[in-house]
């Protein structure tokens, strides 16, 4: 199984199934609700590791990822469009697009055992704009 994950906005940001280890797509409502509640949120939370580049390649986006973390609320910027594909034997498992996503937590962790570092990113979509979500899949992964 492998992941893609493609931000875009002033600038484009993109990992691929070498970068990312995990994601997990969230729904979330209130815990103490007896019925659907309205106060609806939902996350992507992507894991992986930090690629260094070698032999003139790019390095892998989570620079681009940490900057866009910094973005201030203030600044349209901080609001992006996120597309995920989970990919298993060459189809597309599910293809979930957040046009409005943002950053809830990111954070680089670093040791000398594991390599050059691993990530760890939290995103939501913005809350009013929820029906624009799209979660999609079952189709080839060949273009």
């Amino acid at each position: 199984m492998g992941f893609k994950l493609k931000i875009e906005g002033q600038e484009n940001i993109e990992l691929g199934v070498k970068s990312i280890e995990t994601v997990k797509f969230l729904t979330d409502t209130p815990d103490d609700s007896n019925a659907r509640s309205t106060d609806l949120g939902t996350s992507i939370i992507v894991t992986g590791k930090i690629l260094a580049a070698v032999g003139g390649e790019n390095s892998d986006g989570t620079m681009k990822i940490a900057t866009w973390s910094l973005v201030p609320a203030e600044k349209a910027d901080c609001y992006r469009k996120l597309t995920v594909e989970v990919i298993a034997a060459d189809e597309v498992v599910r293809k979930l697009s957040f046009p409005n996503a943002f950053v809830v937590d990111y954070t680089e962790t670093y040791g000398d055992e594991e390599g050059v570092g691993s990530f760890y990113l939290h995103m939501k979509q913005k809350k009013d704009q929820l029906p624009t979500i799209k979660v999609e899949g079952g189709y080839s992964a060949k273009n």
